[in-house]
């Protein structure tokens, strides 16, 4: 959710409605700084103070202990069920509703150490116990504990130390004294027989094992570029009125080579949906799991064990490190604000975060510098001649935007600064609704007492945590007005210059045997150097991202002097996995609509050779319907009627798409019995739903590739390889025919052939798939991506079979 939610979103705008006319014309046409001068104290206390307190309540992010009960008792019903993932998950979100200091938080660590040991996860059981003990884990309850420990060192073949754990737990039961309990019986055994199985292995070693992580992996040439930072040396900085400021290749660049690796200036985890619960009288807490559960707010990094938040329920961390720099960096000033920001969206908190890390100087700094060209920058060539005076270029130098004073551009607050923020093109309303949000975001400051601290003003021994003070008027400080101006200009560059930040992640269906993962949108960020890409329907680029990190990879070969493009993918496209308005995914009507929000018509050369020419795109020849008589393409436009002359059909347009928006909710409904382990009641509803989608869609349609994908998953999820290899590779044609054959699009359907060809022991074919699913995947995503380590591992798995089977296969 990237803008505030939509009851906030109405009371702005009934809020402009109600302005005096001459009032809203003046805000319509006002910079900035008059923006926030002129609406900063239209957020009246007595109406829309009022109602986002009210939505603010439907967003929890305090800790609640009657919440921390219900996920620990639904932890303890997913264990007893030897659900241990979703255990383990359970028993993380209670840990987080906890009080600080609360001794019931140390069960919730010990609880789901025994989780973590039973998914094979040691070291990180090992710190889950050490948490329940610095957090004073009941004493009574401790050998138990201990003895997990004691087995997760056994497992990792550390045996003294498993010694050393076991010898604890016999001082502690006889300390206790002489119990004749089951319980006590059962722990004695236990010790017993540990000390068994460590002398076994002390007097029988195990051979070392080869790791994993041992397999070769290819290094990438690099050179960095003196002038962009993080790119790389092939490339060189233009600007012009037309283009602005853009990137273009200095020297002949191949297929799969890195032209940018640039970490995140700032980044917001995208919250889950479920987080924003319903006005209800009754209290419900919310058992699904979104990202924010399975990713660390800092570093993005994928969560086993998290970390909670000293102070809130939402902010999760991947290890305390993170938690504390989250907290000196940021989190100090957001913990507080977390139901506020959760209600205004991710675009608003990104903005706020931006600010933060700047710092107020810099902010001030430039937010003053801006004010003597605000007029300018809505004009390109006198914005050049502005820029050419900006704080850090060189006097009597006609500097590009965002380069400091040696012309080097790099990833940092100056550049984020200077991101056009299209002040002149977005609508009154929607400018009007960032500037209520913002000043809301900063009011709340105030009241809260971080001033100083949002300003710099107070010492480090002195922020350990907010505090509250009493509440200050609606008017907003100087100083705050400054931050305020800076995240409205933020909050509006995000339209045109959000990143999103994707990960592969697991779908939950299936056995496991075969891991269908799918790209998720997972953050938002700025990054201003790959924000120097202009867009194109065509792109020669192709972006992957690690943690906060995003690689620009070629995926074509680019001559010297074009220009490197990329396919904008920002946070609008969540629909489709591998989103952006791409001539393979949209018809250029589709394209030029969606990239209207960019304030910009796309004149890349596909967009121009399908305007110009006036032939069908390949999406509108291929995603056809069909007649329902003799399987002929369909024609038209309202009125669809068969092209086969010798047929006399005619039917709706409005009837075939309700009868293929049927069809996939049909298919919706059978991956969710999948999903409740019924595959063969999903096979028959799959098979069904082919049938029926034959009638009426083109063979080459793309849901009818889908429609084999799935059909490949359940197949898969029983075991029957050789189906599940048939149909995955009639998906695979008909990927191709809609996205070409070195697409990432293929690569990913690769990949999942090569673990179906891998599980059903076809080695020859997997061999040769592997090798496919490689050559592609490193282009668009490296090396040293996941997916190439997994069939790096299969081809170095099936390659040490014996010869005779080899020969056989």
């Amino acid at each position: 959710m990237e803008l505030p939610v939509e009851e906030w979103r109405l009371c702005a705008a009934r809020r402009w409605a109600a302005l005096e006319p001459a009032l809203r014309e003046r805000l319509a046409a006002a910079s900035l700084h008059d923006t926030l001068r002129l609406g900063c104290g239209l957020l009246r206390p007595e109406a829309e103070a009022p109602a986002l307190r009210r939505l603010c309540r439907r967003a929890r992010a305090g800790k609640e202990p009657a919440a921390a009960r219900f996920y620990r008792q639904e932890g303890n019903r997913s264990f007893g069920r030897r659900h241990y993932g979703a255990a383990a998950r359970l028993y993380s979100q209670a840990a987080s509703h906890e009080l600080p200091g609360s001794p019931e938080v140390s069960v919730c660590f010990a609880n789901r150490s025994a989780a973590l040991f039973h998914l094979g996860h040691f070291e990180v059981c090992l710190e889950d116990i050490a948490r329940a003990e610095s957090h004073g884990y009941p004493d009574r309850l401790l050998p138990k504990v201990l003895l997990r420990k004691a087995e997760c060192l056994l497992c990792l073949g550390r045996l003294q130390d498993a010694a050393d754990a076991l010898s604890v737990v016999e001082n502690k039961i006889a300390t206790a004294g002489i119990v004749t309990s089951p319980a006590h019986q059962t722990l004695l055994k236990k010790l017993s027989q540990l000390k068994i199985k460590i002398q076994e292995k002390e007097s029988c070693p195990e051979p070392a094992q080869e790791t994993r992580g041992d397999i070769q992996r290819r290094s990438e040439i690099w050179e960095e570029n003196v002038s962009i930072s993080g790119a790389s040396s092939s490339l060189r900085l233009n600007f012009d009125t037309e283009r602005g400021r853009h990137l273009v290749a200095s020297q002949d660049i191949l297929p799969g080579q890195s032209l940018l690796e640039e970490e995140a200036f700032v980044s917001v985890l995208c919250p889950g949906e479920s987080l924003l619960l319903q006005d209800s009288a009754e209290t419900v807490w919310d058992t699904r799991v979104t990202n924010a559960d399975l990713y660390c707010h800092r570093c993005l990094k994928q969560l086993l064990a998290s970390v909670p938040c000293q102070g809130c329920s939402y902010a999760k961390y991947c290890s305390q490190s993170c938690a504390d720099v989250a907290w000196e960096q940021y989190h100090r000033t957001e913990c507080s604000l977390g139901a506020l920001l959760l209600t205004l969206g991710v675009f608003c908190h990104v903005a706020l975060r931006t600010v933060l890390l700047a710092g107020f100087a810099e902010v001030s700094r430039l937010v003053d510098w801006s004010h003597n060209g605000d007029r300018d920058l809505q004009d390109p060539e006198a914005r050049c001649e502005h820029f050419s005076k900006a704080p850090e270029t060189r006097p009597g130098t006609r500097g590009i935007p965002g380069c400091n004073d040696n012309g080097q551009y790099q990833s940092s607050y100056q550049a984020v600064f200077n991101l056009l923020p299209h002040t002149e093109k977005h609508s009154p309303e929607h400018k009007f609704l960032c500037m209520l949000s913002v000043v809301a975001i900063c009011q709340q400051l105030q009241e809260a007492g971080l001033e100083a601290a949002v300003l710099n003003q107070e010492s480090s021994e002195r922020r350990s945590k907010p505090k509250t003070c009493e509440k200050t008027s609606g008017e907003l400080s100087p100083g705050m007005k400054t931050m305020a101006e800076a995240m409205l200009r933020h909050v509006l560059q995000l339209q045109c210059n959000a990143q999103a930040i994707t990960v592969m992640q697991e779908s939950e269906s299936g056995d496991g045997a075969v891991v269908n993962k799918k790209p998720v949108r997972l953050a938002t960020a700025f990054f201003p150097v790959l924000s120097l890409l202009n867009h194109s329907c065509c792109p020669n680029t192709s972006v992957s991202f690690s943690g906060t990190a995003a690689t620009i990879r070629a995926s074509q070969p680019i001559p010297s002097g074009q220009e490197i493009f990329h396919c904008y993918d920002k946070d609008f496209y969540p629909c489709h996995p591998f989103a952006g308005p791409h001539r393979c995914r949209m018809r250029v009507a589709e394209r030029q609509q969606l990239l209207s929000q960019y304030f910009f018509e796309c004149r890349c050369r596909a967009c121009r050779d399908e305007l110009e020419s006036g032939v069908k795109s390949v999406v509108s020849l291929r995603n056809t319907f069909c007649c329902p008589g003799c399987r002929a393409p369909m024609q038209g436009e309202d009125m669809l009627c068969c092209s086969n002359e010798a047929c006399a059909i005619s039917v709706s347009r409005e009837t075939l798409s309700c009868r293929l928006g049927d069809l996939q909710q049909r298919i919706k409904r059978a991956l969710e019995m999948l999903r409740d382990r019924k595959a063969d009641q999903a096979i028959k509803m799959l098979l069904k739903c082919q049938v029926d989608a034959e009638c009426f869609l083109s063979p080459e349609h793309l849901l009818m590739g889908e429609l084999e994908d799935h059909l490949a998953q359940v197949y898969a999820t029983l075991g029957k390889w050789q189906e599940a290899a048939r149909h995955l590779e009639r998906s695979i044609e008909i990927v191709e025919m809609h996205h070409g054959p070195s697409s990432i699009e293929i690569g990913h359907e690769l990949f999942k052939l090569a673990q179906i060809l891998f599980n059903g022991f076809a080695v020859s074919e997997a061999l040769s798939t592997i090798q496919r699913a490689e050559e592609i995947l490193s282009v668009h995503c490296g090396p040293q991506s996941t997916q190439i380590q997994e069939l790096q591992e299969m081809k170095t798995c099936l390659s040490e079979l014996p010869r005779s089977i080899l020969q056989r296969t």
